[in-house]
């Protein structure tokens, strides 16, 4: 059996097939192949795992994150403002433009400052822990939930932020599963 081998591919020209076939390791190093379920296998560029990279990024995702809760935000605060009066009681009167305006932009820029960050600590937090603990599954979000919940509590006292904790760590988790379709 080891007469046929030897017969078929000398020891240079077996050395220069497996050359041909796996490459050297730089250019291992350098490409990464991408597979497709129809078409030809394609190689990314440079460029383009530059790009996917800064995309995937936690600067990248948190940005996002801010100023779509942002945008999230100003609707909410603009929706919140004019179902909601804010003169009431006896001393109701009827308001002008002008005060009626004023009343919106304060409602939609708190709650879309609100909204902002947020969305900006959640994704920052959920980042940091998909990256450190290189998994992506439903716990970066309860963790994320837990840390952002309970920072947020903080500010009105510990017993705050110890149920600002557990309420938003619940709440990332169900959504979390919702999403993911279980």
């Amino acid at each position: 059996m080891s007469e046929t081998k030897s017969k078929i591919f000398s020891s240079e020209e077996y050395d220069q097939v497996v050359q041909y076939m796996m490459g050297g390791l730089s250019r291992y190093r350098e490409n990464i192949i991408v597979p497709r379920n129809m078409g030809p296998v394609t190689i990314k560029t440079n460029e383009e795992k530059m790009v996917e990279g800064f995309f995937e990024s936690c600067f990248f995702k948190s940005g996002m994150s801010c100023v779509l809760g942002y945008g999230l935000g100003a609707a909410i605060g603009l929706f919140s403002a004019s179902v909601n009066p804010t003169i009431t009681g006896q001393d109701a009167k009827q308001q002008t433009a002008k005060e009626v305006f004023k009343d919106l932009k304060v409602s939609t820029l708190s709650y879309a400052k609100n909204f902002a960050l947020i969305g900006l600590m959640f994704s920052a937090v959920e980042c940091t822990i998909e990256t450190h603990r290189g998994k992506s599954d439903w716990r970066n979000g309860t963790y994320a939930g837990g840390v952002t919940g309970g920072l947020l509590g903080l500010r009105a006292g510990l017993k705050a932020g110890i149920f600002g904790a557990v309420g938003f760590a619940a709440f990332s988790t169900a959504i979390d599963y919702y999403m993911r379709g279980h």
